[in-house]
């Protein structure tokens, strides 16, 4: 994995152009990697197969997916298959039901429109390949669209990159207008707000006015729906009991953590319980496959929305009003966006110090920033988070993202609330390590580590825990 070179090095400026609700999307669980980037590279795929000459698209007779590296070892508990499946019959992860996974659950066989032609679709058109080494990314999907004697009439790679995000063999990605506030580091940031004296959320905001066209309005509305996104998963999870979907048979425990946080408002622990309950909710959500905010991933989606629907629900902030928050997310945002930048927010890349621990920098961030601390309190907030998941491993056990993972989330929101009273009670400039360095180093340690302990269920809790 390549490492981007630190501040202070000679490197041409190659700034960060990824639009807020890029990073920030609104998509089925358990695993943004391997549920809402699959479902889009499937929905994608046949646009692509829809826009062949007629005559060409005629003789298709049959779709073949190949799941490689990470997806075909963990595809099926993380819920690749039905991921796949569902995008190939045309749903989006923005717009499909909510418990589409749980729908696909009960698919067999059916049917799909390919203009004139129609298809036939089943668990049949997907294979785990086991044996193959994927060369650019452990995510990697094979699309064919085959004739009657089973030659491929198209064939495109695609790589589900982290946070839902996919990238496709030979293409290059769009050109956007270039940012007014051009950044690729925290030092970066740090001299724009300097020079400007602009806030982090103002430099954000201006960039994805002009990456995007939108406008402050529409930009204002966007957020607003995605924290009423991540509101609706905590609420739904904080109402749910029963056992989780898969073979661990793992309770939830969102409701009794809640539960027992209403039951006693004197006892000193409730903070912590608050985050808990809210993030074990989020995340359970998740692990059912039901809709959440990658944040920066779905593994990770109960760290910001614990942060985010304690501060605004249950222990408000006084003088902290909507525009607070919507500024609070985006510097939440532009944290994720650096570690994507200049790490990767992927659990096949570099375990899951990037996505449990860059969405407890993106917390502590939020938390900074909604409190109105200056950008160098938001900056310190975020690397003592991060700082203090360096080396986490992806150990799913059997697969699913429910073990360890769903109690990594809410200790990746307790890191965050840790890292902020940390952070908002020292003096910035007795802050030794930079944002850029801990991402840095996660990036480093991400390259090092072994590969049984990067998401493929063959290291670590994976190992040891039978279930």
């Amino acid at each position: 994995m390549p490492l981007r070179p630190l501040p202070g090095d000679a490197r041409p400026m190659c700034p960060v152009t990824t639009s807020v609700f890029e990073l920030l999307k609104v998509g089925p669980g358990p695993s943004s990697s391997h549920t809402i980037g699959p479902m889009t590279a499937a929905a994608d795929f046949m646009e692509q197969a829809a826009r062949l000459p007629a005559d060409r698209l005629a003789l298709a007779r049959g779709l073949k997916v190949t799941l490689q590296g990470s997806l075909a070892a963990t595809g099926r508990g993380h819920g690749t298959l039905r991921a796949v499946l569902a995008g190939l019959l045309g749903n989006r992860p923005e717009t499909c039901p909510p418990d589409i996974l749980d729908a696909m659950a009960a698919f067999a066989a059916g049917e799909l429109k390919l203009g004139a032609i129609t298809l036939p679709v089943s668990e049949d058109c997907v294979v785990f390949d086991l044996l193959t080494l994927p060369k650019h990314h452990p995510n990697t999907l094979v699309f064919r669209l085959l004739d009657a004697d089973g030659n491929a009439l198209l064939e495109r790679e695609a790589w589900s990159v982290g946070g839902g995000f996919v990238e496709w063999e030979g293409d290059t990605p769009p050109e956007r207008q270039a940012p007014p506030h051009p950044y690729e580091t925290m030092a970066d940031l740090r001299a724009l707000a300097a020079s400007t004296g602009l806030s982090l959320p103002e430099i954000l905001l201006a960039n994805e006015a002009a990456l995007t066209g939108r406008t402050p309005q529409e930009i204002a509305s966007g957020l607003e729906r995605i924290m009423r996104a991540m509101e609706d998963a905590v609420e739904r999870g904080l109402e749910a009991s029963g056992v989780l979907p898969g073979p661990l048979g793992l309770h939830r425990k969102a409701k009794a953590l809640f539960e027992r946080y209403r039951q006693d408002p004197q006892q000193q622990d409730r903070p912590i319980l608050a985050l808990c309950a809210c993030a074990f909710a989020a995340a359970e959500e998740n692990a059912s496959g039901h809709t959440i905010v990658t944040a920066p991933t779905a593994g990770a989606s109960g760290v910001l929305p614990a942060v985010l629907y304690v501060t605004k629900n249950l222990r408000p902030t006084a003088g902290v009003f909507r525009k607070d928050q919507r500024e609070a997310l985006l510097a939440a945002a532009l944290v994720g966006m650096l570690a994507k930048h200049n790490a990767s927010v992927s659990g096949a890349e570099v375990g899951c110090q990037g996505e449990v621990g860059v969405a407890s920098a993106m917390a502590a961030a939020y938390l900074a920033q909604v409190h109105g601390h200056s950008p160098a309190v938001v900056e310190n907030a975020a690397e003592t988070a991060l700082e203090h998941h360096l080396g986490l491993t992806c150990d799913p056990v059997q697969g699913y993202v429910q073990i360890p993972c769903i109690e990594r989330n809410a200790m990746g929101a307790v890191k965050a609330y840790a890292a902020y009273q940390i952070a908002a009670a020292e003096t910035p400039g007795h802050h030794m390590v930079g944002l850029d360095q801990a991402m840095r180093a996660m990036a480093e340690t991400g390259r090092d580590m072994c590969a049984k302990y990067k998401e493929t269920a063959q290291g670590g809790l994976a190992a040891s825990v039978r279930c």
